[in-house]
């Protein structure tokens, strides 16, 4: 039976209701779900709201919701102005559920709801997600054992009751007076692939149809031997793939697609038992008809599936698993082995996404319009246009519209990060250093989809993005995303991006290249590739220290334009390279090194034994303020700079656990700068810390000086100031050539820094050769 809002509206406006809570639950709820302290519920389907009184009454802060207009009017009426209770209409299947809490509910109750849900699988892990730390999720249903056969349609029977269990790693079952209650805690979901039986001969190729609704979801059935799979089955004698996906989504769902409208992907290929097995891949991106349940049994239902909650599914036929996987690479983990054979003709975009996703959307880019940097125009419509969250299927829409949280999309064997999607604010300044216009060709090394797609939305219809992977994963993901929600106008390449993409490179070169790994040094091909007065933006490591910077190509010199501080995964193509680490303290301690000649450790275990030199600088900031600035003029004006890195909890002065210190090394001394708090304050901006510099070793009293006088120059010339002026010149250039500056010198290019009161030839030196120069008093 199908109820829609207005017969609901209709049944409370008649004077009906629901059955009545009986004191057996109130006494359940009262012991299994006492309110803690500012408790929080949700009570989904409140009716006339009983439940949503008595909820309050024990202590809570009730949201009561129901997606009937007519039941709320009833429960203000009849329950006056009950305290502590919110009264909500929302149906929590379709609707932007923006107006419930975000922080989350200490309980969460479904009374006499689930049966007429019809998603409740996905209800119910969109719910669990919103429990607090120890919250419970109570649900109270009628048994098919116990009720008459004429309304058993809103009852649930073992196998659904067990359902709702699974997934949970604390589950509690009561009985009251005919009704089962059910008291879920800890959402603790996973996946598994699971078999059948041995396949039947003529079953070995079949196909898998991959259908999304209006939002975005994918269609899974429940099928009577409790897994889910995707509508699906044996390939007929003389029929396609296609002609077969279409047969057996009407069979099984009752609903209906065009041959046209189906898209061959890939073929997967594995073996099961002693059975070769074919399984295509057929995404369809348009269908019609009403969903119903034509093959009882066969399936017990089908629902519409949000793509981050897949991995929490459990029990997903093996061929479904791999078929999703296939079509959004990265929803599922650790599956089964399988040979993918992905057809070359590509199919066209697939639309879709929750109201809730526009929304998120919208709200990130004003977050991002109110930060720091205004976007432009351009910029600003792609951000409210691009859908993100289709780049990241795996992650909630939530983490997906967070516009300063990066996402990691892939791992390596240990663990690391080696690709994510940066930050959507971070994305939008690069982009609009980039400077980009209507009909301009972008070089981008290292893909994801996202910020490709960002760019063609603002370069246009006429202009093209080239984006570049050395990791097939990534490359495959990116593909896939760009062509299910892209624009078509991003060309996807396997390739080290160090070496550009000169077969894809207009005439002149490129209007634009950003790269979107950290870079110890600046490929040539990047430089060559570009256009004249154009713009590179890249991550680039100086010291340690990533700063994304934009460099403008006059000639064969790259002008710095704009800074912002970042953090990106590292490098792992031809120009990747390993930071030099010297351990100390048994390991408690590690120097890192990352440009220049590595300074002799000799003589620092005895120094670190010794007694240490503290120095205060004078120098203090606020607690909200950034000396992101002093970090760059220390690395590149310190000689024989390096970075202390606490990796190990040690016993060294001020140096934290897993923090880093600018550092510099001379004559077996070490001198290292940490802050300490000056002055307290209620807000950050009343708070002061001032800078300290400890030292260590025969010569630490003389470092110490030294990195003191650079914090204060700092102080003096630097602070406020912002970046300073920094040209890039090939590897090779005389020195005679090079502007005034302090000169960094990587494997192919000489980075020379211009800061403001410095006045320092363009001469470079040997960290050894530095440290006796400013002894001797030529500097």
């Amino acid at each position: 039976m199908t109820y829609d809002r207005a017969d609901w509206s209709q049944h409370y406006d008649d004077d009906r209701g629901f059955r009545p809570l009986r004191e057996s639950e109130r006494d359940l709820l009262t012991r299994h779900a006492p309110a803690p302290d500012g408790g929080r519920a949700l009570e989904l389907g409140c009716g006339t709201g009983e439940l949503a009184v008595f909820l309050a009454e024990i202590g809570y802060s009730v949201d009561a919701v129901d997606f009937a207009e007519g039941a709320l009017t009833r429960a203000r009426k009849e329950r006056g102005g009950a305290e502590r209770v919110r009264w909500l209409c929302l149906d929590i299947e379709h609707d932007d559920p923006a107006e419930l809490s975000d922080d989350g509910y200490d309980l969460i109750t479904l009374r006499l709801v689930f049966p007429f849900l019809h998603d409740r699988t996905r209800v119910l892990h969109g719910l669990a997600a919103r429990l607090r730390a120890d919250g419970a999720l109570v649900a109270i249903t009628p048994m098919v054992a116990t009720t008459p056969e004429e309304r058993r349609h809103i009852a649930l029977d073992e196998e659904e009751i067990s359902l709702l269990a699974e997934g949970w790693s604390q589950v509690e079952r009561f009985e009251a007076e005919g009704l089962a209650v059910l008291v879920l805690r800890g959402p603790a979901g996973d996946c598994a692939a699971v078999e059948k039986g041995r396949p039947e001969p003529q079953s070995v190729v079949g196909v898998c149809a991959v259908v999304t609704d209006g939002s975005g979801r994918v269609l899974l059935g429940r099928s009577t031997r409790g897994m889910w799979e995707l509508p699906g089955g044996r390939v007929e004698a003389g029929e396609s793939f296609q002609a077969a996906a279409v047969r057996e989504l009407a069979e099984e769902t009752g609903l209906t697609a065009a041959i046209s409208d189906t898209h061959l992907l890939t073929v997967l290929h594995d073996d099961r038992a002693d059975v070769r097995r074919l399984s295509a891949v057929v995404r369809m991106s348009a269908w019609g008809g009403t969903l119903g349940l034509p093959e009882p049994h066969r399936f017990r239902r089908w629902e519409w599936h949000d793509l981050h909650a897949l991995s929490g599914l459990g029990a997903l036929f093996a061929p479904t698993a791999h078929a999703l996987e296939a079509v959004w690479p990265g929803v599922l983990h650790e599956l089964p082995p399988v040979h993918s054979y992905p057809h070359a003709i590509t199919p066209p975009a697939v639309g879709g996404e929750p109201a809730e996703a526009v929304r998120l959307r919208q709200e990130m880019t004003e977050r991002i319009i109110a930060g720091d940097s205004v976007p432009s125009a351009a910029v600003e419509d792609a951000l409210r246009t691009v859908p993100r969250h289709r780049f990241t299927p795996e992650s909630p829409l939530q983490l997906a519209y967070d516009p300063d949280l990066a996402l990691v999309t892939s791992w390596d064997e240990t663990g690391t990060a080696v690709s994510s999607l940066s930050a959507p604010s971070l994305q939008a300044d690069m982009i609009e250093a980039l400077r980009l216009e209507p009909g301009m060709t972008v070089f981008e090394a290292g893909s994801g989809g996202y910020n490709a797609e960002l760019m063609v939305h603002v370069v246009g219809p006429a202009g093209r993005v080239v984006t570049m992977d050395l990791d097939p994963y990534v490359v495959e993901r990116t593909r896939r995303f760009t062509a299910e929600a892209g624009s078509g106008r991003v060309t996807v390449l396997l390739g080290d991006g160090s070496q550009g993409a000169p077969e894809h490179m207009p005439r002149g070169g490129f209007d634009g290249c950003v790269i979107t790994h950290s870079c110890w040094d600046i490929a040539p091909a990047w430089r060559e590739q570009l256009a004249e007065g154009r713009y590179l933006v890249l991550p680039l490591e100086i010291h340690g220290y990533t700063r994304a910077i934009a460099l403008q190509r006059h000639a064969d010199v790259l002008h710095a334009r704009d800074w912002t501080y970042c953090e990106f995964v590292r490098d792992r193509g031809a120009a990747a390279r390993t930071t030099p680490i010297t351990d100390l303290a048994g390991g408690e301690l590690q120097l890192c090194h990352e440009d220049g000649t590595p300074p002799d450790p000799a003589g620092l275990e005895e120094a670190l034994r010794g007694p240490r030199y503290e120095l205060p600088t004078g120098v203090t900031i606020a607690g909200s303020e950034s000396f992101e600035t002093l970090q760059l003029y220390a690395a590149t004006t310190l000689p024989a700079f390096c970075r202390l890195d606490g990796a190990r909890p040690n016993a060294l002065a001020a140096l934290p656990y897993g923090a880093d210190a600018a550092a510099t090394v001379a004559d077996g001394s070490l001198a290292y700068l940490t802050y300490i708090l000056a002055k307290d304050g209620e807000t950050p901006e009343e708070r002061r810390s001032e800078f300290i510099v400890h030292a260590v070793g025969p010569a630490g009293a003389e470092l110490a000086e030294r990195m003191a006088a650079c914090v204060r120059s700092w102080d003096q010339h630097v602070r406020g100031a912002g970046y300073p002026q920094m040209t890039v010149h090939p590897a090779g250039t005389p020195d005679l050539e090079l502007p005034a500056g302090h000169v960094l010198d990587k494997t192919s290019s000489r980075l020379v820094f211009q800061w403001p009161g410095s006045q320092h030839p363009a001469t470079p030196a040997t960290a050894e050769e530095a440290v006796l120069a400013e002894a001797g008093g030529r500097r």
